[in-house]
């Protein structure tokens, strides 16, 4: 009878050497704030290097720190860690330059728009108009541009909403065929229509019918380019609405119209309030229609129906043509008023979404 053999096998040593990828017990890690250091060293660098060759631009040194950054995060990862360790840092260190080279120029515009616009943003500007008011002088408000503003801007929104809207519904629930696709692409050409165009449109329907300019032509333009938006963001809302609901609700005999209305739009409504809200905003600093076809006024206008109307856009590009620095404050001001109008909406349209988000768990 053969007795099972007790020899134990030795198992091979493992290989070593500067390209062998360290096991994960014994492995070194750097630690979390490595890439603060890393970042604070290649500004240093920057810095020492930009000065000796005589450099001054800023953005040369923010180039050059950025490049410091992406080496020094490589070598050192590798150095440490392993290669495939530094490949990954790597990635992510350019996604963070990447992200700090497009937030600079939003930054330093917002940091510049309210340290100028806050000189002269006061209760007296909210509240005046600039009738009577030359451009030297350092009187003068935006009352009547924030007037045409909040009435031209809601007339599109009443306008492009349910249009929009139901669109979307029919493109999402009920769009087949050539109509659904022909519809489809002419949503996507009006999305990239310029603001010009649109103004140019309702300026040659205002010629052909001898319509004076007024608050509901320039109203009419935002509309056209609302429009598209409002489809978009809530045709993609639409779909992200779980079919098992469509069809538990078809199940129990209720129609579709009546499932559309009770069960996908409450369900998708945060978002769909996001998207009608965005597309306000982006409507809000629009400038070439309201120069078309508002035509502007210095005097308090509250009838968009008649009559010239000025707006926030066009109160800053009135204001920044006189060249005066009366003027050029007024221009920043308003500019700061536009932004903070426009931020608004974004923190409610994200309230809304949050509240009328759907609730999980019990």
């Amino acid at each position: 009878m053969s007795h099972a053999s007790t020899a134990v096998q030795e198992r091979p040593t493992p290989p070593t050497g500067p390209g062998t990828p360290k096991s994960g017990l014994s492995s070194r890690s750097l630690p979390r704030l490595a890439p603060v250091g890393f970042a604070a060293v290649a500004i240093a660098l920057s810095v020492s290097i930009s000065t000796a060759a005589g450099w001054h631009s800023k953005v040369q040194w923010g180039m050059i720190a950025a490049l410091l950054f992406l080496a020094i995060s490589y070598v050192a990862t590798t150095v440490v860690e392993n290669k495939r360790q530094a490949k990954d840092r790597l990635a992510t260190s350019i996604v963070w330059v990447c992200f700090l080279i497009a937030i600079v120029p939003l930054a330093s515009l917002l940091w510049t728009t309210i340290t100028r616009g806050a000189e002269r943003l006061d209760g007296y500007f909210l509240t005046h108009s600039m009738a009577g008011v030359l451009g030297s002088e350092a009187s003068g408000g935006v009352y009547h541009a924030l007037i045409g503003t909040l009435e031209q801007v809601g007339i599109a929104t009443v306008i492009s909403a349910p249009l929009g809207l139901l669109t979307a519904v029919y493109l999402v629930e009920y769009g087949k065929g050539a109509l659904a696709k022909a519809v489809t692409f002419f949503v996507d050409v009006m999305t990239g229509i310029p603001s010009i165009v649109a103004g140019l449109f309702i300026l040659s329907i205002m010629l052909i019918f001898e319509i004076q300019p007024s608050g509901l032509m320039g109203a009419l333009a935002l509309t056209i380019l609302m429009i598209p938006v409002v489809v978009r963001s809530t045709e993609e809302m639409l779909k992200l609405v779980p079919n098992e609901l469509r069809e538990a609700s078809l199940a129990l005999g209720i129609p579709k119209w009546r499932t559309i209305l009770k069960v996908v739009l409450p369900t998708a409504i945060g978002g769909i309030t996001t998207g009608v809200m965005l597309a306000i905003a982006r409507i809000a600093g629009e400038t070439a229609p309201i120069i078309l076809l508002v035509f502007g006024s210095q005097l308090i206008n509250a009838n968009p129906f008649e009559g010239a109307q000025s707006s926030l856009p066009f109160y800053i590009y009135e204001q920044y043509k006189v060249g005066e620095a009366a003027s050029y404050d007024r221009a920043w001001a308003a500019a700061l008023v536009l932004i903070a109008f426009v931020m608004i909406l974004n923190l409610v349209a994200r309230g809304i979404a949050r509240w009328k988000a759907p609730k999980t768990g019990r």
